[in-house]
């Protein structure tokens, strides 16, 4: 499997963890008490962890540094906002486009050669 597909769904799978690990206690846990919230979510975190950093392993024989954390941007973005329309129930707005459009404009010059 080429370097770059590996990279891609193993950062997509780390996201996941790493989006729940940082948001769902604010739907779940809301009455609940801070250090039960931070331990959920350093429990997630490790998961998240024991991915992405084999996912950067991968990913740097064959990207940059900058290419690693721009990918990571533009996955992060494209996890957050199923989740945040789907599991927390946000509205969807244009400002979701227009940030979109951002990352697309930093992948378009940290991948142009």
């Amino acid at each position: 499997m080429p370097v770059i597909v590996q990279t891609v769904l193993l950062l997509i799978l780390s996201n996941l963890f790493m989006t729940f690990a940082w948001y769902a206690h604010l739907k779940d846990q809301g009455g609940k008490p801070l250090l039960l919230a931070v331990l959920a979510s350093w429990g997630i975190a490790f998961f998240e962890y024991l991915i992405q950093v084999p996912a950067n392993r991968i990913g740097f024989t064959e990207l940059s540094l900058g290419q690693l954390k721009i990918l990571q941007e533009i996955i992060a973005l494209a996890v957050f906002v199923p989740f945040a329309v789907l599991y927390m129930k946000q509205t969807l707005s244009l400002n979701y486009l227009w940030a979109a459009c951002c990352l697309a404009g930093a992948a378009y010059f940290i991948f142009k050669k």
